[in-house]
Order: C-alpha cells, then sequence, then structure tokens
C-alpha cells in the first residue's frame, strides 16, 4: 500500500469564502471543490442500496447496521484508482468485519458497557497507526471506532457473531466490488483515456499527499503533507486511546445510553494533526450534529419503514458523500439522521432519548478530543 512521499507536490489552497483565510470563521463556512465527489456518491449509494434491499427482501432489515458498516469500505481511497484503491478498500473492509465481529462478541457480554471502552481505545490506536502508515483516505480510526462501539452497544447473543460476520463480509466485498467497476471500465475502453484523471499517475501522488489534512480539516483547503515521522505516529496513537478512553469512560460513568458516540466524536478532531484543524473539525462536529438532529428529529418522527426506510438511508449516504469532502459540517446533517435511523432500527429507543443521548455525547466526545489533542500536540 503506497504511503505518503516525503517530499510531496504541493498544490494550491483552494480559497475560503469570504476572504481572510487564517480566520477560524471563514474555516468553518469554507466550501471545497467537488472534486468528482458523485462519483464516490455513487459507489456509496449502490454499496449500501443492494444489501439493504437484499436485506428487505428476506425480512431482515434489523440486520441493517451490519451491512452498513460492511459498506463503509466503499468511502476509502476516493483519491486513488486501480490496484491502490483495491488494495486500501480490501484493507479497510476486511478491518470493518473484524471491527463488527468484535463489537458483537463483547455485545453479548452483561459487562459490554464499561468492556467496550478499553477494547474501543484499541482499535482507535491501531486504527490511527495503520492510518498513518499507510496514508488511508479518509483518515484516522473513526470508522473503525463506530463500527465497533456501535455493534457492542447493541444486545446480542452468540448465534448473532456469525450473522454479524457474514452480513458485513457480504456487504464488504459488494463494496469492494464495486469501489473497482470504474477502473475497470476505463480499462476495458482504453487505458490510454485514463491518464490526468483523479486517481492515476501523478494526480494520485498528490492526492494522497494531501488527502489526510485536507480529509481532517473538512475537504476546503488543500495543503501538502509529509510522511508521518515515527514518533507522531506513537502520538497520534497515543491521543486517539486516551480521547475515546476517557470519552467512554465518562459516559459510561454518567449513564448515557449510547457511550459510543461520544467516543466516536473524541476520535473525530483527533484525524486532524493542529490544534487549529482540530478546532475546525470539532466545531464541525457540533454545528452539523446540531442541525441533524432536527433533521433527524423528523424524519423518526415518519416511523419510516420497509423501502421507504431503505431509500431515505441510501439518500442520506449519497448527500453525505457529496458534501463530506466540501464542508464537514454540511455533511453531518446528512450523517447524523443517518446513524440515528440505524441505531434506531437496531435496537429501538424513545426518540426524545436517543436525540438527547446524540446531542450530549457529541459534546462531551468533542470537548474531550479537543483537549487530549491540545495536551499531547506536537512541541516544537
Amino acid at each position: 500500500m503506497t504511503t505518503e512521499p516525503s517530499r510531496p507536490p504541493t498544490t494550491t489552497p483552494s480559497r475560503p469564502r469570504g476572504g481572510g483565510g487564517g480566520r477560524l470563521r471563514d474555516q468553518l463556512l469554507a466550501l471545497g471543490p467537488h472534486d468528482g465527489a458523485h462519483r464516490v456518491a455513487a459507489r456509496a449509494g449502490v454499496s449500501i442500496l443492494v444489501p439493504l434491499l437484499v436485506l428487505l427482501a428476506a425480512g431482515r432489515l434489523e440486520w441493517a447496521l451490519y451491512a452498513t458498516f460492511g459498506a463503509f469500505a466503499a468511502l476509502y481511497a476516493r483519491d486513488r484508482g486501480g490496484a491502490e484503491r483495491r488494495r486500501m478498500q480490501l484493507t479497510l473492509a476486511t478491518l470493518l468485519v473484524l471491527a463488527v465481529g468484535l463489537g458483537t462478541v463483547v455485545a453479548t457480554s452483561p459487562q459490554r458497557a464499561w468492556l467496550a471502552v478499553p477494547l474501543a481505545a484499541g482499535v482507535a490506536a491501531l486504527g490511527s497507526t495503520l492510518s498513518d502508515r499507510h496514508a488511508w483516505h479518509p483518515p484516522g480510526a473513526l470508522f473503525l471506532v463506530f463500527a465497533f462501539g456501535a455493534t457492542a452497544s447493541v444486545p446480542s447473543t452468540a448465534s448473532d457473531v456469525p450473522v454479524a460476520l457474514g452480513v458485513a463480509a457480504a456487504s464488504a466485498a459488494l463494496a469492494v466490488v464495486v469501489g473497482g467497476l470504474g477502473a475497470t471500465v476505463r480499462a476495458r475502453r482504453g487505458g490510454s483515456r485514463a491518464a490526468g484523471r483523479p486517481g492515476t499517475g501523478a494526480h494520485t501522488v498528490a492526492r494522497a499527499a494531501a488527502g489526510a489534512t485536507a480529509g481532517a480539516t473538512g475537504g476546503a483547503t488543500v495543503v501538502a503533507a509529509t510522511r508521518v515521522a515515527p514518533t507522531d505516529v506513537r502520538r497520534h496513537a497515543l491521543r486517539a486511546a486516551l480521547g475515546v478512553a476517557l470519552a467512554g469512560a465518562l459516559a459510561t460513568a454518567t449513564g448515557i445510553g449510547h457511550p459510543y458516540w461520544a467516543m466516536v466524536s473524541a476520535v473525530v478532531p483527533l484525524a486532524a494533526r493542529d490544534p487549529r484543524a482540530q478546532a475546525v473539525r470539532g466545531l464541525h462536529r457540533l454545528l452539523g450534529t446540531g442541525v441533524g438532529l432536527l433533521v433527524a428529529a423528523a424524519l423518526l418522527g415518519l416511523d419510516l419503514e420497509g423501502l421507504g426506510l431503505v431509500l431515505v438511508v441510501v439518500a442520506l449516504q449519497v448527500t453525505a458523500e457529496l458534501l463530506v469532502g466540501r464542508n464537514y459540517a454540511l455533511a453531518l446533517v446528512a450523517i447524523t439522521p443517518l446513524a440515528l435511523l440505524m441505531v434506531h432500527l437496531a435496537s429501538p429507543v424513545p426518540v426524545g432519548t436517543l436525540l438527547l443521548d446524540r446531542a450530549v455525547e457529541t459534546l462531551l466526545g468533542v470537548a474531550v478530543g479537543l483537549a487530549v489533542g491540545r495536551a499531547l500536540r506536537r512541541r516544537p
């Protein structure tokens, strides 16, 4: 798997609207380029639509949570093409399935709430390390922590473990196949026409170098990144593990209903490498979640089920992918109701409780993540 070059090409930053590019407000409101997001959104949409339709036909839509996490493999390597994309997506598909399996095993224990905290911290450390070493895009351990934490929170039995693994694996395999369709079609039409397209040649090198920073700040500012030094790899892993552990322990100790949301929210700002980018990422999480909760309240109030629920989930997934590279807060307006619909389907609770848990745990997790990021920031 390709790592970031030690001296990557420098790309031209896109200017945030409103001038004063260095100001926090401008970074919060900045819109990144579209950059072929419709292709990623289409792949993500197909990767989740097909498994959900199969589950709907089988009368097992309650397994949608497992399928959704497997389909997350389609979200990786949007800046790569061909064999590079396939390798990265295969790696993440495997890790996502393992995270789902481990989470489901934990969910069989009566002590699952506290057991999940140190294990989620370990998942965060592993994901952060592998992301730094192999230049994942999107960077960080967010999806792995999300997959583990969500499945660990749903009460399960031993018989659910092979189901979770099988559904997640089938969905992940489809996502990898869908992810490679574009390259296959282009190869059959003539490989020479792919030269200069996103994900090929020098363009891949430049975007791989810039991907970690651009993705961490919402995609609006593209800057060159450098190979991650071994000391920074260890520091990033430590802060990811510490942020998840602290957020999870606090949320669990206070009795909030979905502690993994605090753990996921703690990871979000830590995907960025410097305090300013972390602050932007954290504020995006808070603002986007706030608006997304209003959308979620409206959708949950409709009591969607069957095909209607499936189509809304797919529409939210596609919308999120169209926006996530442009502005993370805008993407969260779709991501938040998507997450709540999936969780509510797997383990229904009163809507008011669900919304309150999400709001409180997002605030808690972001606060912990920002504090840990500042305490363990790189010293000059």
